[in-house]
């Protein structure tokens, strides 16, 4: 027989709302579309001049970029930090610099992205062993 959980994040011992606590999906996935508008941004503007196919494809490199960067230095990317989430390892310290590099790939992937566990976290942060939680 397997134990209920109450509310998700209870297991990985985080509360169950205010800071600390599981980021719901909503606030994660406008995260999410911020992050890519800034990086379609700079790949339009920035180096493909125009060309719409290029910018997509610029576009996912400046975000796997950018994702690296700035998870595995301050802990959220521009989209996050302005919806008040920050990316961390599960016991809650920093994610590793291994953690980051597997984390931002599997997130350019997008599958691993769009399957979620019980505790509503994406398949990307569950290999990486991350969580992302309110500020």
């Amino acid at each position: 027989m397997g134990v209920e959980f109450g509310y998700r994040g209870e297991q990985l011992g985080l509360p169950e709302q205010g800071p600390g606590s599981i980021a719901r999906p909503g606030r994660r996935i406008a995260a999410l579309v911020i992050d890519w508008a800034l990086c379609m941004v700079i790949a339009y503007g920035l180096l493909a001049q125009g060309d719409r196919q290029a910018a997509g494809n610029w576009a996912l490199a400046i975000f796997l970029v950018l994702s690296f960067l700035t998870v595995g230095t301050i802990g959220s990317t521009p989209g996050k930090r302005l919806l008040g989430l920050r990316v961390v390892a599960e016991g809650g310290t920093r994610l590793g610099l291994g953690r980051v590099i597997l984390r931002s790939v599997l997130l350019c992937l997008a599958i691993p992205a769009l399957i979620w566990d019980r505790d509503g976290r994406g398949l990307h942060d569950r290999l990486a062993r991350a969580v992302q939680v309110r500020i």
